[in-house]
């Protein structure tokens, strides 16, 4: 199946949360980076300020002279990795394919959840709602079927956007698109391309690639890809999880299997609804058991294939649990993992209708 690629943005990062934590600078324009009068530079400006010609990277003196009534604050690293850390646990509540770019960016790849009952919009409306809930801040969405263009979308409807970009719209979006928006273009190149007649994508587009590449050398080729909406859908994923688990500790220290079997039992099907909700399956199942002295006792099992259900869980799990549970000593802790993941292979969905 082809690849289903999310871009999500935190709208105005900073700027938003200090608008956000002081109602007093609502609707006005904040720029976080610094004071006017030091040597630093814009981290992020909100809305307001944007209006002004204030953008990221603008030297503070800079934006004082195009904004002098600015709220100019410095910034709150702790704060904004606390919201981030808060925002990143909601992308991995839907994928573990999450790709950071930065504490306010990243890429999800949700093709695993995509059904024809289920769209990838829907989905990338649903985390923005939940970011949202947690955090009382508005992020705006890109969806496609690569990373160059989910983060061209996620730009193109800012504040609070969802934008969808497929095979029958996204030649016209870049076509029209001003050559300076194409993500990797920067000012010496933009300025070299203008030179060249080329200002849209369009006028990209009709240029044959070996001129491309006579021109600006190697990234000749990636601009011609570019013009054609052509991108990688691989995201560089540093968090794989490797097993998945549950486990319990008791109020008091427990002998009587009958209880014990029950809560492995429940413990199995939250495992199950864990690998569920991320569309894995695994081979080996661990039991795990504590005893009141806190000596830890573990046992595993292969299984002939992938499991998922709790009830496959529990099966191998209640036999794993009178192996490794002496029956003489009471326990204060029980749980079970299903480990040495894959994704769980499905049948070719095919149409862009799913985005």
């Amino acid at each position: 199946m082809e690849r289903r690629i999310i871009h999500i943005d935190m709208d105005a990062f900073f700027a938003q949360v200090e608008q956000r934590d002081y109602p007093e600078y609502r609707g006005k324009p904040v720029i976080v980076g610094g004071k006017s009068w030091s040597r630093g530079v814009v981290s992020t400006a909100s809305y307001e300020a944007r209006k002004y010609g204030v953008h990221s990277a603008m030297p503070t003196k800079q934006a004082h002279k195009l904004c002098p009534d600015g709220i100019y604050l410095p910034p709150r690293f702790e704060t904004y990795k606390e919201i981030s850390k808060t925002v990143m646990e909601i992308f991995l509540k839907y994928t573990e394919v999450v790709e950071p770019l930065s504490l306010d960016e990243a890429y999800l790849d949700v093709t695993h959840l995509v059904s024809r009952e289920r769209t990838a919009r829907s989905i990338a409306l649903s985390i923005q709602k939940k970011i949202y809930d947690a955090t009382k801040l508005t992020s705006s969405s890109g969806v496609s079927y690569n990373k160059y263009l989910a983060k061209i979308a996620s730009g193109m409807n800012k504040p609070a956007g969802t934008t969808v970009l497929h095979y029958g719209n996204v030649q016209d979006v870049l076509n029209g698109m001003p050559i300076g928006k194409f993500p990797g273009v920067g000012a010496v190149t933009e300025q070299k391309m203008k030179d060249l007649g080329i200002h849209t994508g369009q006028d990209l587009y009709n240029w044959p690639e070996d001129e491309l590449v006579r021109q600006f050398g190697k990234r000749g080729s990636g601009l011609y890809q570019k013009a054609r909406g052509i991108g990688t859908a691989e995201l560089s994923v540093e968090r794989v999880r490797k097993s998945v688990g549950k486990e319990t500790t008791f109020n008091y220290d427990i002998n009587d299997d009958a209880e014990i079997l029950r809560v492995l039992e429940t413990l199995s099907g939250k495992v199950s609804s864990n690998l569920d909700r991320h569309q894995f399956a695994g081979r080996v199942v661990t039991v795990k058991t504590k005893t009141a002295d806190y000596a830890t006792h573990t046992k595993q099992m292969m299984t002939d294939n992938p499991i998922y259900r709790g009830e496959e869980i529990f099966h191998y799990a209640y036999s794993l649990y009178h192996d490794v549970k002496s029956p003489e000593e009471p326990i204060r802790l029980i749980g079970v993992t299903v480990s040495h993941l894959s994704e769980r292979t499905y049948r070719n969905l095919t149409i862009y209708d799913f985005l």
